[in-house]
């Protein structure tokens, strides 16, 4: 009986759960010293988005509306998903508002492959990801063909940047 706890067989089926944890919290703790990882004003610079590690997917990146330089629409309400092409989501809040999930590493360093919900206009189409400087992200909303897209500027927001009413804490 002690023979078969410790076989090299036993051994190896309790260690291979822990290496399986070990791999996924080292790959975490990679993914969290990101630099693209904080949070960024838009191009517009009427909004910022926090770009996070997905919680569904540990090895990818997400997104959501942190901040609004005017939270209220003209009524003084807090501005909602109101061009939200699903009626169902039209009352969801702007402010902690999910928009960019799935993007995932490439090999030379960018993210690629996610989605981007704009909710300007309430379409989402195919998103890219590159640091372009320290305080410089370029995002490439496109269709399909990448080279068809179009890029943006977003410039890294400070620390301290006050949540708007509704956004989530710091993932």
């Amino acid at each position: 009986m002690i023979e078969k706890v410790f076989s090299p067989a036993a051994t190896a089926v309790r260690l291979i759960p822990a290496l399986a944890v070990g791999l996924v919290t080292l790959a975490t703790e990679a993914a969290a010293a990101r630099p693209e990882l904080g949070t960024w004003y838009d191009d517009s610079g009427q909004g910022a988005v926090e770009v996070y590690i997905c919680a569904e997917a540990p090895n990818k990146l997400c997104g959501r509306i942190i901040w609004l330089k005017e939270p209220l629409n003209d009524q003084g309400v807090p501005k909602h998903d109101r061009h939200n092409p699903d009626a169902a989501n039209q009352n969801r809040p702007i402010c902690g508002l999910p928009m960019i999930w799935g993007l995932g590493l490439m090999s030379d360093g960018s993210f690629d492959g996610g989605k981007i919900y704009d909710p300007k206009t309430g379409k989402t189409y195919d998103v890219a990801l590159k640091l372009a400087q320290p305080d410089k992200l370029t995002i490439t909303g496109y269709l399909g063909m990448k080279m068809l897209g179009k890029s943006f500027t977003w410039t890294r927001a400070p620390d301290n940047l006050p949540r708007c009413e509704g956004a989530p804490p710091p993932a």
